[in-house]
């Protein structure tokens, strides 16, 4: 299970913005109050598209803390395996690759 922050660059405002996602809800939480990025701020929550959107000094504090960097296109390889495993049939459940 891992963490990741991916090489986007959105400004908003005077900040730089990227993606944070992770394997599960529990895993991005859990770096969200790790590196001081508050809940509320969850964006697209309980969906496969689920994530924060963070400054780059918040990305810089979550590779110290163990994130993995993936590029833009991972992100959406992530978020399309999400999709992939919401949609097997039933009788598939025990193949999910953990995705939540």
């Amino acid at each position: 299970m891992a963490v990741y922050v991916d090489n986007m660059r959105a400004p908003f405002g005077r900040m730089i913005m990227c993606h944070m996602l992770a394997d599960t809800r529990q895993e991005l939480d859990a770096m969200a109050d790790r590196i001081g990025v508050a809940r509320k701020w969850i964006q697209k929550a309980g969906t496969v598209q689920e994530h924060y959107d963070i400054a780059l000094s918040a990305r810089a504090k979550a590779v110290a803390a163990g994130a993995v960097e993936i590029d833009l296109r991972e992100t959406g390889h992530i978020v399309k395996r999400r999709r992939e495993a919401m949609t097997r049939h039933p009788e598939n459940e025990g193949e999910r690759d953990g995705c939540s």
